[in-house]
């Protein structure tokens, strides 16, 4: 995550749970130093019953903590090794 490589600390990790059928995002946990500013962020997803999908295509600021949702989200579908930084 680029956040975490600026901040040199890439402890941690974010796991999303969907349903494979329907896409749906069914929880989450985070677990790194600034996980706490990403929470709000996935319990809107969750009450607002948001796909996997819609979360990876969805637009966070870049070089921020909340970012990682993102990438987790994208992982359901896509090697998030090879895409650039900024790639969505």
């Amino acid at each position: 995550m680029p956040r975490a490589l600026a901040a040199r600390d890439t402890r941690g990790l974010i796991k999303l749970v969907a349903d494979a059928d329907a896409d749906r995002l069914l929880g989450a946990q985070i677990l790194a130093p600034e996980g706490a500013d990403s929470i709000q962020s996935i319990v809107l997803a969750l009450k607002y019953n948001m796909t996997a999908t819609e979360l990876g295509e969805t637009i966070f600021p870049y070089l921020t903590t909340v970012e990682g949702l993102k990438l987790a989200a994208q992982g359901f579908g896509k090697d998030v090794t090879k895409l650039s930084c900024c790639a969505g």
